[in-house]
């Protein structure tokens, strides 16, 4: 192991135990009731926060579009179908949600979330670190991220969750620039890392931009720039190639 990967791993070690004592040492994070109440509630065609649930459309032509063309990914071909039918379940759970918004349909929203999370890093531990570890720890993953909904559903504790959707974000930029990919076209990872802090800032900002813009809210853009995000990832993953790592 390269003196750089030995950094990486250790880096990961330390981000995962601060991370877990970290969360596990704040009070419990309840679910905040106002969170349903996002800026854009219009009714479009007879479709209640119409924009909030038809921005969720283009999760699904991702999905879809990563499942017709698995056969052309190199790698393990069950961990990239189940970040593709995660990220199709997005769209209908997240559409749910948002035709309602409450504690209740928000589970729905969450559990396939967790899905894409986990699938990701198992994906990311093949790709970068060991293929067979990342393949192994595929359904252990998604099974402690659905657990991480069900824990929050049952304590009203939203801690775990919080580690299983941001743990990974983090970790991602260590592995990058630690470990060598057995992959071309790495950038597909580093514009879903881009992706997902202008998706949150649009998040956090709903309310000011639907202000801004009148037509569209900062939740509806959350969607769409993550959409983004993963359709770039998947194309690299259709059109990359392996690289031949030279291990001496």
């Amino acid at each position: 192991m390269r003196t750089q990967e030995k950094i990486g791993v250790g880096l990961l070690i330390v981000l995962a135990v601060f991370s877990a004592i970290g969360v596990f040492l704040i009070d419990p994070i309840a679910q905040d009731p106002l969170y349903h109440n996002f800026s854009d509630a219009v009714e479009r065609f007879n479709v209640a926060n119409f924009w909030n649930v038809v921005s969720n459309i283009p999760f699904a032509i991702v999905g879809i579009w990563g499942l017709i063309n698995v056969n052309k990914i190199l790698g393990y071909k069950i961990q990239y179908c189940f970040l593709f039918i995660g990220i199709i379940l997005v769209s209908i759970g997240s559409g749910y949600y948002h035709l309602s918004p409450t504690n209740s349909s928000l589970v729905w929203d969450r559990l396939p979330m967790t899905i894409v999370f986990m699938s990701l890093v198992s994906i990311i531990l093949s790709e970068f670190i060991n293929p067979k570890l990342g393949n192994r720890l595929l359904m252990p993953l998604v099974f402690v991220g659905m657990l991480s909904v069900v824990y929050w559903v049952v304590f009203n504790d939203l801690r775990p969750y919080v580690l299983v959707q941001f743990y990974p974000m983090f970790a991602l930029p260590i592995i990058l620039l630690s470990f060598k990919s057995s992959f071309t076209m790495n950038y597909g990872y580093w514009t879903l890392i881009v992706a997902y802090i202008i998706a949150k800032l649009s998040e956090n900002y709903d309310e000011e931009i639907f202000g801004t813009l009148s037509f569209i809210s900062g939740h509806s853009i959350k969607h769409i720039i993550s959409a983004i995000g993963l359709a770039v990832l998947v194309f690299t993953y259709i059109e990359r190639r392996e690289i031949i790592l030279n291990t001496v």
